[in-house]
């Protein structure tokens, strides 16, 4: 069986997949679809398998690393889903406070990559916490697949609601400072722009290809913004110039990056879609406004 490498694989299967995880086409269908690419020794079981992700491998911050404590906590959010599971991390020097970071998932649930990410914000200095939004339906699967279905059967808004107590929680968490910001991957970029629109006193918000507000609720941000998208991301893309129009009318502060020829989910370094150099450079701008704007 041919070894597949992602410069094997065209812009089609990429554009496939991200159908297939926003449920744009079912399982069947997509099968369907990608069997079109197998070709030239590249089977259709390999190639489902090289765009699955792989968490096994990819973990950057452990979950014993010795420069953090990370630990599942429960947390109230009575607007939205109840009793809500979260992952909270935090330097491992607990003397001082730190600024908060809420960490928000893809459409998926808390799943090993977020929870990662988690914890790489906890190293740079912040208390975060990684809610899971699947908590009143089982909690994150154990899969992406089933992470999907489950989550479809939610309420966004609800949702939004178990995030915005998250921010309640930090924010009043003897290790916090007072200071919390917000950092989200696709529905989880969609969050962190709703959780600026709903939250006046919100640090900073770092929404990574997620979905525009509209304009009345564009309007309400007062958070400054760190806006991170992927070039050939055209399903979000196309939100951007009228939100960018609200942005400068109204003089809301903010900084936009397009990172040009990656794709949706470029941060997520479990799956081919994953871009180093662009993962790398968005991740340290995010720190860095973090660190501007909490501390």
């Amino acid at each position: 069986m041919k070894e597949i490498k992602k410069e094997d694989i065209s812009q089609e299967v990429f554009d496939l997949y991200d159908d297939y995880a926003h449920n744009k086409i079912d399982r069947r269908r997509f099968l369907e679809k990608l069997s079109l690419y197998a070709i030239g020794g590249i089977t259709v079981p390999s190639l489902l398998s090289f765009m699955m992700p792989n968490y096994i491998d990819s973990i950057l911050v452990k979950p014993d690393d010795s420069r953090l404590q990370s630990d599942y906590i429960t947390y109230d959010s009575p607007m939205g889903g109840g009793a809500i599971k979260g992952l909270l991390s935090k330097p491992q020097n607990s003397k001082g406070k730190w600024p908060g970071v809420v960490v928000v998932h893809e459409n998926r649930g808390l799943n090993p990559y977020i929870e990662d990410v988690g914890r790489r914000t906890a190293v740079e200095g912040f208390i975060s916490l990684a809610p899971d939004a699947l908590s009143p339906l089982g909690g994150y699967p154990g899969n992406d697949d089933d992470g999907r279905a489950l989550q479809r059967k939610r309420d966004r808004n609800e949702m939004l609601e178990d995030f915005i107590a998250a921010y309640e929680y930090l924010r009043s968490h003897k290790d916090c400072n007072g200071k919390v910001g917000v950092v989200g991957f696709c529905f989880g970029g969609w969050i962190s722009n709703m959780m600026a629109v709903r939250l006046p006193e919100l640090g900073a918000a770092v929404p990574f290809y997620g979905r525009q507000p509209n304009n009345e609720d564009a309007l309400k941000i007062k958070a400054p913004l760190l806006l991170q998208y992927a070039g050939l991301d055209n399903r979000v893309n196309e939100g951007w110039p009228a939100f960018e129009t609200v942005l400068k009318e109204n003089e809301i502060e903010y900084t936009a990056h397009f990172y040009p020829d990656v794709n949706h989910g470029f941060h997520n370094n479990t799956t081919p879609r994953y871009d180093e150099s662009a993962a790398n450079l968005a991740w340290e701008r995010t720190i860095a406004f973090f660190k501007e704007h909490l501390k």
